[in-house]
């Protein structure tokens, strides 16, 4: 054990914080749920994606040409954020538009972005 870390050498439990604390406790499987969201922000290409989404809504065309990927790399990625709620999309005519589903992207990516700057 790191000779820094901080211990719990207390025998009694804070019962009143702990049922505080199990009472506001999300579902295990919501905290599944919010795992596997965070597993998709794990994946580069999907961050670049995002980003280029965060500036502006692009065709899949557009995104390819932006981070020099083949637009079946970028369809498959945008599949992956379609499924987890993160873009939609609109159809003109032939071409189909993707921006982020909704204001909740753009606050994780602002907040995210904002964390590993300071």
């Amino acid at each position: 054990m790191d000779e820094l870390a901080p211990r719990c050498e207390l025998i009694s439990v804070h019962e009143g914080l702990v049922h505080k604390v199990q009472a506001i406790m999300p579902q295990e499987e919501e905290l599944y749920d919010l795992a596997e969201l965070f597993k998709v922000f794990g994946d580069s290409t999907r961050i670049r994606i995002l980003y280029v989404l965060f500036e502006s809504e692009v065709c899949v065309c557009d995104i390819a040409s932006l981070l020099n990927i083949s637009t079946s790399a970028v369809s498959h990625q945008l599949r992956v954020l379609k499924a987890n709620r993160l873009v939609k999309y609109r159809r003109e005519g032939k071409t189909v538009y993707y921006s982020l589903a909704d204001d909740h992207v753009y606050t994780i990516l602002k907040q995210g972005m904002d964390h590993i700057q300071e």
